[in-house]
């Protein structure tokens, strides 16, 4: 299996998130011809599948997605056209993880093994009815892998240069603090909103919550918006709301953040109104053989000693932690979400090559 052609056939189906596009049929065809057991699994409007061939020795998973961003305007290529010029293939999904996608899957075609892909269509989207879904019916059913390693591009300059061992966590939060309008010649008569949040965003904003630890980058609060929806100059505002993001390490829980939260605002703005929602806790993988065998494949094809990190946003991974050791390799992720999004056809066939190895060290 060509790893370069099944790519350019997957980046011609349209699969911007929900829309599966035919992707996934493409890889389910390929890997049912070679002997592989497929589940599709279908949640809400979500294509997902599992594919497994049972083989001797431990049981190794490749997860990733074959949903996209959009590809939004200003492409010198067509994003879903597949079009390969001298060496480099274009198309959204290049890196973000097609090629990763179709790398494992031509390793996994000619290397004997316990292998196994988790492939959903949810990961650019809300992440709610795929990966986290496959999850749970895998581990009904008693099928979980001894590891997994998910395809997301980590790379930053060279293939091999950087294996994900973990990631932060991200709590989105949204602070209303109600006041009461009135004319803005007026102010005793009105009790301006904005005034009072105003203290509180100073000192979140203004906070260091910690310095880092050996694994992790410090974590970070960034305000994100603030909104009164006031279309004049002369209206006090009654009422404004507040979003924010924190990017947390392993000194903190979404609870633990959450609370702080709460103690912040009720010593600003008492009676305000907070809502949490945390996509994800921070993790981090131990070593261990998977890890192991993974950064030995690199080395050995490409003569990088990969920086083990944690920094980006977030990915399946957090999900897949929960259950099974997990690590993130893949292409280099330059161009994601990038107008002209590309691929070298070096790098396909290397990390290929890479998966290979991977895959014989660890299920042997």
């Amino acid at each position: 299996m060509d790893p370069v052609e099944l790519t350019r056939a997957l980046l011609r189906c349209n699969s911007v998130t929900p829309r599966d596009g035919g992707a996934q049929a493409v890889l389910v065809d390929v890997l049912e011809a070679a002997g592989f057991v497929v589940q599709r699994l279908r949640f809400g409007e979500i294509e997902n599948f599992f594919a497994e061939r049972v083989g001797a020795g431990r049981h190794l998973c490749f997860a990733g997605h074959t949903d996209v961003v959009p590809p939004g305007h200003g492409w010198g290529h067509d994003p879903f056209g597949a079009e390969e010029i001298e060496g480099i293939v274009y198309g959204r999904g290049a890196v973000d993880m097609k090629g990763g996608i179709a790398a494992f899957v031509a390793a996994a075609l000619s290397t004997p093994g316990h292998v196994s892909l988790l492939i959903t269509g949810d990961e650019e989207g809300e992440a709610k009815d795929g990966t986290v879904r496959v999850l749970e019916w895998l581990a009904a059913r008693g099928r979980m892998p001894d590891f997994c390693v998910v395809g997301e591009p980590t790379c930053r300059a060279r293939l091999g240069d950087v294996v994900k061992i973990g990631r932060r966590g991200s709590l989105n939060a949204r602070i209303t603090v109600t006041g009461r309008q009135g004319h803005a010649a007026y102010p005793h008569l009105a009790d301006n909103a904005v005034h009072r949040i105003l203290p509180l965003l100073q000192e979140l904003s203004g906070t260091r919550l910690d310095e880092g630890t050996e694994a992790f980058e410090p974590s970070s609060l960034q305000i994100t918006t603030v909104d009164v929806g006031n279309e004049v100059t002369n209206v006090i505002p009654g009422q404004v709301s507040a979003r924010l993001n924190i990017r947390f390490n392993e000194l903190h829980s979404g609870a633990s953040l959450s609370a702080w939260l709460e103690r912040r605002i009720g010593a600003h703005c008492p009676g305000a109104r907070l809502e949490v929602s945390v996509s994800g806790e921070s993790f981090r993988s131990r070593p261990g053989e998977g890890l192991a065998a993974l950064l030995a494949a690199i080395e050995a094809e490409t003569g990088e000693s990969p920086e083990q990190n944690t920094g980006g946003g977030t990915s399946d991974a957090r999900f897949i932690a929960r259950y099974c050791p997990v690590a993130e390799f893949g292409l280099v992720g330059a161009t994601m979400h990038k107008v002209d999004e590309a691929v070298a056809v070096a790098d396909l066939h290397r990390l290929s090559a890479i998966y290979a190895r991977f895959i014989k060290g660890f299920c042997s």
